[in-house]
């Protein structure tokens, strides 16, 4: 989009489902990435509106209530509270944070499905869905486990592969248990309302190829969705928690959680329209809090009906087909609003070299990291950001942190403004001295420091936020390596005039860091800010000199940061540690045994011994390997999903035990022809089922 052309900003942050508190994946993938834009923007006086909330419709909730014991509405209020608080207290700068059980949401999500209701837009469709008769209920996508038909993980959901990140219906999954009694379930047939995504593929695959300036990975699966073929998908589901569908005859369903879910996003702008009409900054009720931003008395509708609105969505990869696919189908069939500009997706954020889970607890919370991390919230904001999985799966670690505290934020960032504050003081009283003459040296790093904002500035603007931060650094960097290479300390015992212009230059490179940490660091530049005595500074002040006036006096200096200690980190690692151990101690217990087959049926199954003659990683997976086995019989392709356990060329000669009568199915373009049988602990790891001795390939396993 064309930047002069730009008149407003709309920026989203993915709703966050209300089932559990939020985590540094959560972080990492969206909402600081998202803060750290909207702080630029405003930074350099654009009109933006930062727009999230609590998503409180999702199988997730009903999950989650079922396991503790209590109802929904409990699980939404209790998490609502606990997310919100957090967001604020790591200071991201929502300007509205709501809630999708607000009447303005359930208006507005049961409007925009009436309009394409009786646009004719949806097709009525009775189809056969699971039905859990132990639990005597339909089966939302997130209640349904199985197999995925498109890369064999065991665990993928019925909506969704978390393997491959294929998006599934329920009815294709291979082996489908019920999660509410593990049961298998049954086929019912119920009526539904489709969205023909098919019908919009042209449309989309325009929308997509005008936005080649995506993330690799955003433009790539949409592609690929595009590419396979767009097929119609229900836009309702058979559930009683959620926003009932408006119409006759749907008694009993509510709408898809991924069909009000973005709603949000503008029932939410409505509500901040709404509060500052009304002028209510600070209601008392909790389901709210708003920015003191100035709110103009305009109209929402200018924020997602206009043209020159930019609006970017800042998910997570998982949230890629939602936001790129189902809903602008959803907007181009209501016809009303404009299409995101951008949808800057990060990858996953791992937690000490394992993905992050919150069902093992294998997590760093945010809530708890507040408390026991106090005063530091913007030391979890540098470290997520210095390593955000931007472009792919990154990993945090507590040793990383405590090095990026200790050698950069205090060793670099922290090291420079104590020194050209203390030395100020202790040569001038605090007062900022008079520039003298300027050197050849100097005027190279005034030159310098003009150069930092515009390159800062397209780094954010092209959403590489990692790269931009470590420019940030190294206007740091340029602060102590003139100071050291200056010596004012030295210099002062014979030239003092000299040491002015030294001070005055390295506090004017303070000033800039003040502004240009801001986005990122927004605690560190309101103590450093203090610290100077002067704000009010927009980004088009970075780099320039005289932003502290000769005389300007400044407050006693503070430190912006203290080490952390080896046995402050030590203490999260153990605690990761007896989260795994408590775990596996819970999931100790041997696996049920399935339901009874016949002998016939297993003697059908015909398992040989086979070699591993070759093995190689296929491209743009992380945990598929193609084999090439010879079993005796022929030399076949295997497709085998145990990457993370094996390297290619440690398994080359392997015995395995294959079946060879399993039909052949096709993975990511590769035909396999059997499964290679495999073993799993209670961590999930896995392990060749091997004869103990060798036995030549083709000999029958009975």
């Amino acid at each position: 989009m064309d930047n002069s052309k730009i008149k407003r900003y709309t920026v989203t942050a993915a709703l966050p489902y209300t089932n559990g508190p939020v985590h540094i994946g959560h972080l990492a993938g969206v909402y600081l990435p998202a803060d750290t834009y909207v702080r630029y923007l405003r930074s350099n006086k654009r009109d933006v509106k930062f727009i999230c909330g609590s998503d409180e419709n999702g199988v997730p909730i009903t999950l989650k209530a079922k396991k503790e014991g209590t109802t929904p509405q409990a699980i939404v209020d209790k998490y609502h509270k606990i997310i919100g608080d957090s967001f604020k207290e790591l200071g991201v700068s929502f300007d509205i944070y709501h809630r999708t059980s607000s009447l303005t949401h359930h208006q507005t999500a049961s409007d925009f499905f009436e309009t394409l209701y009786n646009k004719g837009v949806f097709t009525e469709e009775v189809t056969e869905q699971y039905y859990d008769e132990k639990a005597q209920t339909f089966l939302a996508d997130r209640y349904i486990t199985g197999t995925c038909p498109k890369c064999g993980n065991e665990n993928a959901y019925g909506d969704q592969c978390e393997n491959c990140g294929s998006t599934l219906n329920a009815t294709d999954l291979i082996n489908p248990k019920s999660t509410l009694s593990g049961e298998k379930p049954v086929r019912k047939e119920t009526k539904n309302w489709f969205l023909p995504l098919d019908q919009y593929e042209d449309q989309l695959r325009t929308y997509i190829e005008s936005h080649k300036e995506w993330r690799p990975n955003v433009y790539g699966q949409c592609q690929s969705w595009l590419n396979a073929g767009l097929q119609p998908r229900a836009m309702t589901r058979d559930l009683d928690w959620g926003i009932k569908v408006p119409i006759k005859g749907a008694e009993g369903k509510v709408l898809y959680v991924w069909f009000d879910a973005p709603i949000g996003y503008i029932s939410a702008t409505k509500e901040l329209f709404e509060y500052a009409r009304l002028g209510i900054w600070n209601p008392k009720a909790e389901e709210y809090y708003i920015n003191q931003n100035e709110v103009e008395n305009g109209n929402w509708e200018q924020y997602w009906k206009d043209d020159e609105t930019k609006l970017v969505h800042f998910i997570g990869k998982d949230n890629i087909v939602f936001h790129c696919i189902i809903f602008p189908a959803m907007l181009m069939a209501h016809g009303d609003y404009t299409l995101a500009d951008n949808v800057p997706a990060n990858e996953f954020l791992n937690l000490e070299g394992q993905k992050i889970s919150t069902s093992k607890n294998w997590a760093v919370w945010l809530d708890e990291y507040l408390i026991e991390f106090k005063d530091k919230q913007d030391v979890l904001r540098y470290v997520l950001t210095a390593t955000a999985p931007e472009t792919k799966d990154n990993d945090f670690t507590w040793k990383d942190f405590q090095a990026r505290n200790n050698n950069e934020l205090v060793a670099i960032l922290g090291n420079f403004i104590n020194r050209v504050v203390v030395l100020t003081h202790k040569y001038f009283g605090g007062k900022v001295p008079t520039c003298m003459t300027i050197t050849p040296e100097d005027q190279q790093v005034i030159d310098d420091l003009a150069a930092y904002p515009a390159k800062i500035s397209a780094s954010i603007e092209n959403y590489r936020f990692r790269e931009a931060l470590a420019e940030v650094m190294n206007v740091a960097r340029l602060g102590n390596k003139y100071l050291a290479e200056t010596g004012p300390w030295k210099v002062i015992k014979t030239d003092e005039d000299r040491v002015r212009t030294i001070l005055n230059i390295s506090l004017q490179i303070a000033a800039t860091l003040e502004i240009l940490i801001e986005p990122f660091l927004p605690f560190t530049a309101d103590k450093l800010q203090k610290m100077l005595n002067y704000g009010g500074h927009l980004w088009e002040d970075a780099g320039k000199m005289g932003l502290l006036k000769r005389g300007h006096e400044l407050n006693e200096p503070v430190l912006l940061f203290d080490k952390i200690e080896d046995e402050t980190v030590q203490a999260q690692i153990d605690k990761l540690k007896k989260s795994k151990a408590d775990n596996v101690a819970a999931t100790a217990t041997v696996e049920p045994a399935k339901e009874n087959i016949q002998f016939e049926q297993f003697t059908a199954i015909d398992i040989r011994v086979a070699t591993i003659i070759a093995a190689e990683k296929v491209e743009k997976t992380k945990k598929l390997l193609k084999l090439t086995l010879d079993t005796g019989i022929d030399q076949r392709t295997v497709v085998s999903g145990i990457a993370e356990y094996y390297k290619p060329e440690e398994i080359i000669g392997q015995q395995v035990s294959l079946v060879v009568n399993l039909a052949p199915r096709e993975i990511k373009g590769i035909l396999s022809q059997g499964m290679i049988l495999m073993s799993e602990d209670s961590d999930g790891k896995l392990a060749f089922v091997s004869p103990v001795q060798n036995h030549s390939n083709g000999s029958v396993i009975r």
